[in-house]
């Protein structure tokens, strides 16, 4: 038994290229310094769903709440029973932030659909959040992640 789509074959079952065009047509991307902006303000939850082994290495936005890919949607819907206290209504904006930007269009997608309309996701992920040169904290482990100098807070922030 196949895993295609009803009524297509798998030649014209789209390519992920054609999925991730389809789904960032349903709502607007947020950059680096936007998204910085957005959260600094108060105006959006930045959620970090990379894997454990990138945030170890890289390091971690500061303030963002770091939820797991397969938690994701459990814990973000407002009605959920194991939603996070973040998760305060379908009108939270949250700005969701992988490592290349790639998953989290899917994960915004996801989101969308569970009502959350205002989600969305980095475009370029951590790595362009990192190469704008934002806050980025050290590694858990103490050291400085590959291309910093050390710990960077978030300017004015808490």
């Amino acid at each position: 038994m196949s895993a295609q789509p009803v009524g297509r074959t798998a030649e014209q079952a789209p390519g992920i290229d054609e999925v991730l065009e389809r789904v960032r047509a349903g709502y607007e991307r947020i950059g680096a310094q936007e998204a910085y902006d957005a959260a600094r303000a108060g105006e959006a939850l930045l959620v970090d769903i990379r894997y454990a082994a990138l945030r170890e290495h890289d390091g971690l936005i500061p303030g963002a709440l770091v939820v797991e890919r397969n938690e994701l949607e459990w814990r973000l819907d407002p009605r959920g029973s194991h939603r996070l206290p973040e998760a305060t209504d379908h009108d939270l904006r949250v700005v969701v932030v992988c490592d290349e930007g790639y998953a989290s269009s899917l994960a915004a997608e996801s989101l969308h659909r569970l009502g959350l309309r205002r989600a969305t996701d980095l475009v370029g992920g951590f790595q362009a959040w990192r190469a704008a040169g934002l806050p980025v904290t050290a590694r858990a482990d103490g050291t400085a992640a590959p291309g910093l100098p050390g710990r960077q807070p978030i300017p004015g922030g808490q």
